[in-house]
């Protein structure tokens, strides 16, 4: 059986001349992959770093207000 991807000149002369019914070219093209349907276990980072980039957001916000704070009161 042929490779359904190689492009060779051997390949398209023997698959035009072919007849036979168990060529390559006559067999309905089947992905090797099937469709995606939804999101994947692949596509999602993992709980660790997402908690872990929830955490650095929060205290960066607390060092932020802080500092707002500490502006607020030397000005005052």
């Amino acid at each position: 059986m042929k490779d359904a991807n190689d492009m060779s000149a051997t390949a398209a002369t023997d698959a035009t001349d072919a007849t036979d019914a168990t060529d390559a070219t006559d067999a309905p093209m089947n992905p090797a992959t099937p469709a995606r349907t939804g999101p994947n276990e692949e596509d999602r980072a993992p709980m660790s770093f997402t908690v872990r980039v929830f955490i650095y957001l929060v205290g960066v916000h607390f060092i932020a207000a802080f500092l707002f704070f500490l502006f607020y009161v030397a000005g005052g």
